[in-house]
C-alpha cells in the first residue's frame, strides 16, 4: 500500500491554520513532494521521521516549495544521519541548494545528491517504484511527477489449495519456486498472478495543460493544484494557476480514480465552494487537509 500524507495545503502564503503545499509518500521509505516552510514540524506531528526520507522531489524553485529543506537537513544532521539525501528538481536546483549548504552554519553533516531535470522522463527508480517528471505550465520552469509502483506477483491461495498445496508447502513454494503434489510439479507461477502497481500524480503549481491528463491517465490518485474558484478564472490564468473546475476537468479527462485538490489561495477560509464546483465535473474529488492520509 502507498500512503499519501498531506503536510501542507495552501498556496504561497501560509496561514495560522495551514502550511504551504507539501505531501509525503510512504512506500518502502518516505519521500517528500515539495518541502514547505515548517515541513519538518508537520512531519513530526504526523509520525514521519526525517531519517526515513530518501528523496525530495521539488516541482519548481518558488520559495514556498522548498524553504523547509534547509531546516529539515539540519535536523537530519543533528539526529546523526549519514546516508545521502537525494534532491530532485528543475535546472538551477543544484546551484541553489549547494550555494546555501556551502555556508558553514548550514553545511550538511551527510552527503546531498542532486538530480536536475532537463527533459521529461525518469528521474528516480528503486525496487518498488519509479518516478518520472513531466513539464507543466507555470511562471517558473516547473514539473509534475508521476510515481508508478512496479507490478508484482500476488499469491492466489484458493488456486494453490485447489491444486493440493497445503501447510508448509506454501513456504516451500515461495522459497524454492515449485513443489511436487501427488507426483505433479506445481510452479510458483501456477498459483500467482501479476498485480498492476498503483499510480500517483502530483502536479505542483500549474495552469491547465494537456500534459497533465496525458501523464495522469488511469492514475489511482491525482493531486492537482486548485488555487482558485472559477469566479477568479481570469486571475488564475494571469498567475498561471488552476481553478478547482479545471483540476476536475483534467481528472475526468485522465479517467483517474480519485482527485485531491491542493494549493488553495489563502483567500478561501471556507474551501467548500472549491470542492462543490469540482464535484460537479468529477465526483470522486476530495480536499487536501493537513494530516489527511490517503491509501492507494
Amino acid at each position: 500500500m502507498i500512503r499519501v500524507v498531506v503536510l501542507g495545503t495552501t498556496a504561497a502564503l501560509p496561514t495560522k491554520r495551514s502550511h504551504s503545499s507539501c505531501i509525503a509518500v510512504r512506500y518502502g521509505g518516505d519521500y517528500l513532494f515539495d518541502c514547505c516552510e515548517g515541513c519538518q514540524r508537520q512531519m513530526m506531528k504526523h509520525g514521519i521521521s526525517p531519517m526515513r526520507v530518501n528523496a525530495v522531489f521539488v516541482t519548481h524553485l518558488h520559495a514556498d516549495h522548498f524553504l523547509g529543506l534547509f531546516g529539515l537537513v539540519q535536523t537530519m544532521g543533528l539526529q546523526g544521519r549519514t546516508q545521502p539525501l537525494l534532491i530532485v528538481g528543475p535546472k538551477g536546483t543544484k546551484e541553489l541548494f549547494s550555494t546555501v549548504f556551502s555556508l558553514k552554519p548550514l553545511r550538511p553533516a551527510f552527503p546531498i545528491a542532486y538530480k536536475e531535470i532537463s527533459r521529461a522522463g525518469a528521474v528516480y527508480r528503486n525496487e518498488l517504484f519509479s518516478v518520472k517528471a513531466f513539464p507543466v505550465k507555470h511562471t517558473a520552469k516547473a514539473y509534475g511527477y508521476v510515481l508508478d509502483a512496479h507490478s508484482y506477483r500476488r499469491f492466489d491461495e484458493a488456486k494453490a489449495k485447489s491444486l493440493g498445496v497445503r501447510g508448509r508447502m506454501f513456504t516451500e513454494l515461495q522459497e524454492k519456486g515449485a513443489v511436487t503434489v501427488d507426483g505433479k510439479k506445481i510452479k510458483y507461477a501456477d498459483v500467482t498472478y501479476l498485480q498492476s502497481g498503483k499510480k500517483l500524480v502530483y502536479t505542483g503549481d500549474t495552469a491547465p495543460c494537456p500534459a497533465i491528463a496525458r501523464n495522469a491517465a488511469g492514475a489511482d490518485l491525482l493531486v492537482h493544484e486548485s488555487s482558485f474558484h472559477s469566479d477568479q478564472k481570469e486571475l488564475a490564468a494571469e498567475k498561471l494557476h488552476a481553478t478547482a473546475a479545471q483540476a476536475a476537468k483534467a481528472a475526468a479527462s485522465a479517467k483517474v480514480k480519485k482527485l485531491m485538490l491542493i494549493h488553495f489561495s489563502n483567500r478561501y477560509e471556507d474551501k467548500r465552494p472549491l470542492l462543490e464546483e469540482a464535484k460537479k465535473v468529477f465526483d470522486q474529488t476530495i480536499l487536501a487537509e493537513e494530516g489527511l492520509e490517503v491509501i492507494i
